[in-house]
């Protein structure tokens, strides 16, 4: 079991109070000054490993070190990119990182309509809405994106990236999901090798939504798709990200039947629940499975038959008893999340002997 913590600087929730969750391991963290097609040194990761170390945790996961849309695209740029990603790795290996967490999004790692929907228990919550994002001119999304998260800089929204939206837009209008798969898999087979050499688990995150957005393709949202990467680049630096809120944003998704297919492919999870009001409209609610949509004892349970010995972590959380921090990433309900994931896998392990 970790928590997400974004780093000095950058989260709302300091390592002392992570440190107080019952059963945390470590944390997952990643360098948000760093743009995609950036280098990651050694440097730079020391200085956040010892960050962490202060405070007596150590890093199990970088999620993410970010993949640039040259790449994505397969621009002439692409595997100058890739060449900075291999540094990255290196880095990342000889300090001792063994998965990476990242994803093969266009332009948007993860799209929400409202960062603040307040639910009926009054708590806030991120939430979507397909009315109202078929409505948005994708050039204002971002101002509206920042606006919504009251000054915090929101992961997968970095305004240097962003600054380019139109450009980003007109460079992908001839790339179809098929052009896109492709160019996954080159990457990972140019990354291979320092993969190999360093054990690094690469696990790619679903897409959030599971759905095509702005007519940007998306190539990562289903049993069939996973299935698909994991057995064309059939090597153990392929991996998955299961992430049961971007997947369950589908309801049509099997996630235990995902969780079997790719049975000794995921070496991290991200467990959170959503709920499901109508077509087109969802809420992340409490990870409680009576509160959200998604059955999360299945779920667990299906990481603890399949052999599970990876790291998880309870993913975005709800805004809770006044607590004002980065959308999805307050303390207090993730930490809610924690001591229920807890409880049920301590029950399964009990019960199973």
């Amino acid at each position: 079991m970790t928590l997400r913590w974004y780093g000095p600087g950058y989260d709302t929730v300091a390592l002392k109070d992570i440190k107080q969750i019952p059963g945390i391991q470590g944390v997952v963290t990643s360098l948000m000054g760093k743009l995609p097609g950036e280098v990651w040194t050694d440097a730079d990761i020391a200085e956040i490993k010892a960050a962490a170390s202060a405070e007596g945790f150590e890093i199990l996961v970088f999620e993410s070190i970010n993949i640039s849309d040259d790449i994505k695209i397969g621009t002439e740029k692409r595997d100058e990119h890739i060449a900075n990603y291999i540094k990255s790795l290196e880095a990342a290996g000889k300090a001792g990182i063994k998965t990476i967490c990242y994803n093969f999004m266009p332009v948007f790692d993860w799209t929400r309509s409202d960062l603040w929907r307040e639910r009926e228990d009054g708590s806030f919550t991120l939430a979507y809405n397909q009315e109202v994002i078929d409505q948005i001119d994708v050039a204002d999304f971002r101002t509206s994106m920042e606006k919504m998260a009251d000054g915090h800089l929101l992961p997968g929204w970095e305004p240097g990236r962003l600054d380019r939206i139109r450009e980003l837009f007109a460079a992908y209008e001839d790339v179809t999901e098929e052009i896109l798969f492709q160019n996954l898999v080159y990457f990972l087979n140019a990354i291979k090798d320092v993969c190999l050499k360093y054990d690094i688990k690469m696990a790619i995150h679903p897409d959030d939504p599971a759905w095509p957005i702005f007519g940007l393709p998306r190539i990562i949202t289903d049993k069939e798709q996973i299935v698909r990467l994991l057995t064309t680049v059939d090597s153990p630096h392929n991996n998955l990200t299961f992430c049961s809120g971007s997947l369950g944003t589908n309801p049509k998704n099997d996630m235990v039947g995902i969780i079997h297919a790719a049975k000794g492919r995921i070496p991290f999870a991200h467990l959170r629940n959503v709920r499901h009001n109508s077509e087109g409209d969802f809420e992340e609610s409490a990870h409680l499975s009576r509160d959200g949509s998604i059955d999360m004892f299945a779920i667990i349970k299906a990481f603890h038959d399949t052999g599970f010995d990876g790291v998880y972590r309870p993913d975005h959380g709800r805004m809770i008893w006044g607590e004002k921090a980065l959308p999805g990433y307050g303390l207090y309900d993730r930490a809610l999340g924690a001591a229920y994931i807890e409880g049920i896998w301590e029950a399964l392990e009990k019960a199973g002997k």
